[in-house]
């Protein structure tokens, strides 16, 4: 790679790792070029861009980008695979499902998520089970509702005609 080359790698990193609020870095050394290829025919079928650069390279775009990335310098060391995603779990349901029972390949080195870092591949459980910020929106709204839902069953139920009789009562009182 000439210089020129690798300046252009590390400005469209930096423009990648600026932008993304989720990337993952594996380990996909030892894999086949034929593996590879599975692999990136599945990352994008689900929408997750996967690249493959040089660790200074990536080093040096993320310390231009600024922020908390220093807990991923140690780990950019051999091959590094980046995955590029705009949902957090994505990438890690897609690795699980690629190494499937058997495969241990490729491995997850680290992860950015939501400004939150996790490094080694034990984390992978943990990072498939996120949940995305849609989901998380509904679970909310569904317990919001589920108040003003019972609230609504129990008028509508014969506890209800009870409570309207009590509130007619209290009105004629009023009166």
């Amino acid at each position: 790679m000439t210089k020129a080359e690798k300046t252009q790698e590390i400005q469209d990193l930096k423009d990648k790792f600026s932008t993304a609020q989720y990337f993952y870095l594996t380990d996909s050394s030892s894999l086949s070029v034929e593996v590879i290829n599975k692999f990136r025919r599945l990352c994008f079928s689900k929408g997750v861009e996967f690249r493959v650069a040089k660790n200074t390279l990536i080093k040096k775009a993320l310390e231009q980008v600024g922020g908390q990335y220093e807990e991923l310098f140690p780990i950019l060391n051999g091959p590094t695979g980046i995955l590029f995603s705009v949902e957090g779990a994505v990438p890690a349901k897609l690795l699980k499902e690629f190494r499937g029972a058997d495969k241990q390949k490729p491995v997850l080195k680290g992860a950015y998520i939501d400004s939150s870092i996790f490094v080694g591949d034990n984390q992978l459980e943990a990072l498939a089970s996120l949940k995305s910020k849609n989901e998380l929106l509904g679970e909310i709204v569904s317990l919001l509702q589920s108040p003003t839902q019972r609230v609504i069953s129990a008028l509508q139920g014969s506890s209800g005609q009870k409570i309207a009789g009590l509130v007619k009562a209290l009105e004629e009182r009023g009166e």
